[in-house]
């Protein structure tokens, strides 16, 4: 065991503050990782805060992790000290089930191991996030970032990426499609990129027309602001796809009337219940679906598509004392478009 730096919630109701957590010595699969940036995801905020339930105090939040390799265990053939890795959401599943066989492991029969707020299979023991300065992870459930990627702008690929990534191979995206991106936040802005790439036709739908002018520098070819009413009836039946980010209530039976025949509305934000009437789905035989976020073999994917096509998040750099104000911003919709700890900062404390 090793004490390690840290930042925790101590309860629903605390700030976070410093912390430590004891890691585990590296057994003969388990690589070891000096933590160099970890970006925040809202579902930090969410659970540090027990908006979810069923939450594990202290916890220490963090799931898009990246670093170096500091130690590997004796059967250790994936990776070698000094190379650039990532953890991402997950970092055990039960491995037996369809899923896992399938490289699925988020949809684990037995429930994925999350990176924190979750617990050990073996030992039953909480397991801690990154924001702290290491951790250690079996080599089955560590990511290769590719070289030259900026890990810090690449940290949020680990889970942002990963869960716009997903869906849009899922759910077949290809050159020429017109998808459309509902809300431009950390998740949204990840999807407009990587639809872009992916040569289709991008339209971002967000409530506020001051998003216009970053939708189109971040690659969208078109922009409507929802707030006009009449845009549902000037894009009707418009879309091949439609990715929903946002975590607030809104109407999906106006977003499906934008889809055409067969098209698919896919949902990643979580927000509380709508309505849905089957009509708007009978009537073109449209679909709405869900997505999490991909497995270890996707989520490598999805890095190497990003190195090939020179992608990251655009992220603000802050250090660790930073951490509840961010959380505050984030609430506001204050960051442009992901948060990322310098865990240097937690470091020098």
């Amino acid at each position: 065991m090793s004490r390690t730096p840290a930042y925790a919630a101590a309860s629903a109701t605390s700030p976070l503050a410093p912390f430590a957590v004891d890691r585990r010595a590296p057994g003969p699969r388990d690589v070891q990782i000096d933590i160099a940036y970890c970006g925040v995801c809202h579902s930090d905020l969410h659970q540090a805060r027990g908006d979810w339930g069923g939450e594990i105090f202290p916890m220490v939040p963090g799931h898009e992790i990246v670093g170096h390799v500091s130690a590997v265990g004796g059967e250790v053939t994936k990776y070698k000290v000094g190379d650039a890795v990532g953890v991402g959401c997950f970092v055990d599943s039960c491995r037996a089930c369809p899923q896992c066989r399938a490289g699925e492991e988020q949809f684990c029969s037995g429930g994925m191991t999350l990176t924190y707020n979750g617990r050990e299979r073996d030992t039953g023991a909480p397991t801690y996030g990154g924001y702290s300065t290491r951790i250690v992870v079996d080599q089955d459930y560590v990511l290769r970032i590719p070289d030259g990627m900026p890990l810090d702008a690449a940290a949020p690929l680990l889970c942002a990426g990963i869960t716009t990534y997903s869906p849009l191979r899922h759910f077949g995206a290809k050159p020429g499609d017109k998808v459309a991106v509902v809300g431009l936040g950390g998740l949204g802005h990840m999807a407009v990129k990587l639809a872009a790439a992916m040569g289709c036709e991008v339209t971002v739908l967000s409530t506020s027309e001051s998003k216009r002018k970053d939708a189109i520098a971040l690659g969208a070819h078109d922009f409507a602001a929802t707030g006009d009413g009449g845009v549902f009836q000037s894009h009707a039946e418009r879309f091949d796809l439609i990715v929903d980010t946002v975590s607030a209530p809104h109407d999906y039976n106006a977003y499906l009337g934008l889809l055409k025949v067969d098209g698919t509305m896919v949902l990643l934000g979580i927000p509380g219940p709508s309505p849905l009437s089957a009509f708007p789905l009978v009537w073109r035989r449209r679909k709405l679906a869900g997505s999490l976020i991909g497995g270890i073999r996707e989520t490598q994917e999805m890095l190497d598509f990003c190195a090939e096509h020179g992608i990251v998040s655009d992220i603000e750099l802050i250090g660790i004392d930073a951490i509840n104000e961010a959380y505050e911003r984030m609430l506001k919709g204050d960051v442009r478009y992901r948060f990322v700890i310098d865990i240097a900062s937690l470091q020098a404390g």
